[in-house]
């Protein structure tokens, strides 16, 4: 803590679209020790789910930024305001992109700058992929500190020998484990408002794109709907793939298809669900992963998804290059498991908040203290 009160910490943020990065910084944000540290949010003008209330109830301050798209614009803004609130700790939590806003930092003299990996990279997104492996090789060249959320996407951006090394710091996607807890009576009344009663869910959450493959789900869905005709699927989430993903729901004419939105209280739905499937492209460690089997659920994830992410006896894995009925036979297999509380399992490995949120108070005040010796 300085003299004036908090170390403020400047957290670059990209863009804040109710996506799995910002759910993983707001969960912190909520648990660290606000009388050491606070956050700053660095955010690009064209988000589209700021949580403003929160973050200014809580003492933080937000900056609404040129996207990085215009570097021309993006570059002069950070380091002008990282001069001007003369930050000590600017951590950056957009992968390969983090070396733009490092290098503000470094020009206006921050000390702490941390490099923070997310995610990974799959075929498929060809522009994106050219861009991440152009820059993959210059992200450590501004950050003084490298961090992960898993081992995974630690040796993807910073190399395996970094990791063997010590260099990088891991941080779980923690999340508050007493929200996500299974209740039985919660489940029975989010079914009775979905009118679900009787049926065999299947739930996933995450942002409409390529990288979480809801299309590919869609025709999982269809194949387990010919076995189970009480099968019915839960997505929830919204973004740039909204549309097709609507006209792929519109042309199925069995089953049934809940297309939910972004919601508030998702982990209310979980509850609500029997299975919950993630058959992501690529993904770094999904926060969504652990809520829902903090909630109980049986698991079905891709393997291009971290294998950490496995936290409870009843989460596996499919091949993303099986098909459909594969896919569809490990769901049906799940079918009527005993839904239990997976807290204590995801406690016991390092994923409640409540500590992880100590462990990042103590990171930052540690970093600092190194830097200003």
């Amino acid at each position: 803590m300085s003299e004036n009160g908090p170390i403020r910490v400047a957290q670059i943020m990209g863009k804040m679209n109710n996506g799995g990065v910002e759910s993983v910084v707001m969960n912190y944000y909520r648990h660290i020790d606000r009388s050491k540290v606070q956050f700053d949010f660095f955010v690009d003008e064209d988000s589209t789910a700021i949580p403003r209330e929160e973050i200014e109830n809580a003492g933080g301050r937000l900056y609404i930024i040129p996207p990085y798209q215009r570097l021309h614009r993006y570059l002069p803004a950070l380091v002008r305001l990282f001069r001007e609130n003369r930050y000590r700790i600017v951590h950056a939590h957009i992968n390969t992109l983090s070396v733009f806003p490092l290098f503000a930092a470094k020009l206006a003299g921050v000390p702490v700058r941390v490099a923070h990996s997310h995610s990974t990279a799959a075929k498929g997104e060809t522009k994106k992929n050219i861009l991440k492996y152009t820059l993959r090789p210059f992200s450590r060249v501004f950050a003084t500190d490298y961090a992960a959320c898993s081992r995974y996407s630690g040796e993807w951006l910073f190399g395996k020998r970094a990791m063997e090394r010590g260099d990088v710091t891991v941080f779980n996607n923690a999340i508050d484990l007493d929200r996500f807890r299974y209740d039985e009576a919660v489940r029975s009344q989010v079914r009775g408002e979905l009118g679900l009663e009787g049926k065999f869910v299947i739930g996933h959450v995450g942002r409409f794109c390529f990288q979480k493959n809801q299309e590919f789900l869609i025709d999982i869905y269809r194949e387990v709907y010919k076995e189970e005709p009480n099968a019915v699927l839960l997505l929830i989430g919204g973004g740039e793939d909204r549309a097709k993903i609507e006209e792929k729901v519109n042309a199925i004419t069995e089953g049934k298809v809940f297309l939910l939105g972004n919601r508030a209280d998702v982990d209310r739905l979980y509850q609500a669900m029997d299975v919950f499937v993630l058959p992501s492209r690529y993904e770094g460690l999904p926060v969504v992963g652990v809520e829902a089997q903090a909630a109980g659920l049986p698991c079905v994830f891709s393997d291009a998804v971290t294998k950490d992410v496995c936290l409870t006896p009843t989460a596996g894995f499919c091949r993303c290059e099986e098909p459909t009925r594969a896919w569809a036979e490990s769901i049906l297999r799940l079918a009527g498991t005993e839904r239990s509380g997976g807290e204590d399992a995801l406690r016991q490995k390092g994923f409640d908040i409540r500590l992880q949120g100590r462990c990042l108070t103590e990171y930052y005040m540690a970093l600092l203290d190194a830097a200003e010796r």
